[in-house]
């Protein structure tokens, strides 16, 4: 039987690693942070698009609860030109110069 030739260096966990292993490790490593950040960061649904959209969700809402409010507003103005009358006695004296039976009406121009 042929004598084995052990080599110096022992190989194994407590051997030393060769430079190609090394630079081999580090290259699979930064593969993987790459592919771990396309993964959160990449594509057309990636994590600033997702801030992005619920920032402009939160603008268009509170544009949306403005609106709804103004559209409380004028349906409540709309209400009380119909039905009240003190509002139809105020418009029509304000807007349309209306005076009551004996009421004298002054106006005054501007100078210019």
């Amino acid at each position: 039987m042929a004598a084995r030739k052990r080599s110096a260096a022992p190989r194994g966990p407590q051997g030393p690693r060769s430079t190609g292993w090394i630079v081999s490790r580090v290259v699979l490593a930064m593969l993987a942070i790459g592919v771990l950040a396309f993964a959160v960061q990449g594509g057309e649904y990636g994590t600033t698009d997702l801030i992005r959209q619920k920032k402009a969700l939160v603008v268009e809402q509170a544009a949306v609860d403005s609106l709804e409010a103004r559209v409380a507003d004028l349906a409540a103005y709309k209400e009380a030109v119909e039905n009240d009358r003190v509002t139809q006695e105020r418009i029509a004296r304000e807007e349309f110069g209306m005076v009551r039976p004996g009421e004298v009406l002054y106006r005054f121009a501007d100078p210019r």
